[in-house]
């Protein structure tokens, strides 16, 4: 299938190494110069934030989706749409059944969550969408081993997991994939 739409998971945490900042503003622009929309949690800060001002610098389209209670002071003003709703938990289902792809930057708990999240529903066939983890200088090196060990101790096996997800050092890479589907 053509993606046309990509959650893009991420941290809104201002606070984080600037090469996770720029990783996003990248992605954000790549994604709008192959016109694919960008689907993300609505913020205007952090990695959030580049994600979607690299797209809408790029004049690219950007779907936010974000919890009533966080509009006043997060959301991001530039929007092309926004879906307010009344919980974490419909705004990640928003985003993920509004959406062909899904892509994890580094972030904190929440993106973690959004991420695993999505791996069980694929292990469970709920979707069927390709998930790309983008290890920007090895970020995600202890989830990949804790997969690793889940296999070694038989909570899952090597082979199926295999299947639940692709793993990127840069944005350009998964660009790159995201260009095979096109």
């Amino acid at each position: 299938m053509i993606p046309k739409r990509i959650c893009v998971y991420c941290a809104s945490s201002t606070t984080c190494d600037k090469k996770f900042l720029d990783a996003g503003q990248q992605l954000g622009e790549a994604l709008a110069r192959i016109n694919i929309t960008v689907v993300y949690g609505g913020a205007q800060f952090g990695v959030m934030g580049a994600v979607a001002n690299g797209a809408l610098s790029a004049q690219g389209k950007v779907i936010g989706w974000i919890p009533k209670f966080m509009t006043t002071e997060t959301l991001h003003p530039g929007l092309t749409e926004v879906h307010e709703v009344e919980t974490m938990h419909i705004r990640k289902h928003g985003m993920m059944m509004n959406s062909d792809g899904i892509i994890a930057l580094p972030g904190g708990p929440g993106t973690i969550e959004e991420l695993m999240e999505a791996i069980t529903w694929k292990r469970l066939k709920l979707i069927d969408l390709p998930i790309f983890i983008i290890n920007i200088d090895g970020f995600y090196n202890p989830l990949l081993d804790l997969f690793e060990n889940m296999s070694k101790e038989g909570f899952i096996s090597r082979e199926l997991a295999k299947d639940w997800f692709v793993v990127v050092n840069t944005v350009d890479e998964v660009i790159e994939k995201l260009k095979l589907m096109i």
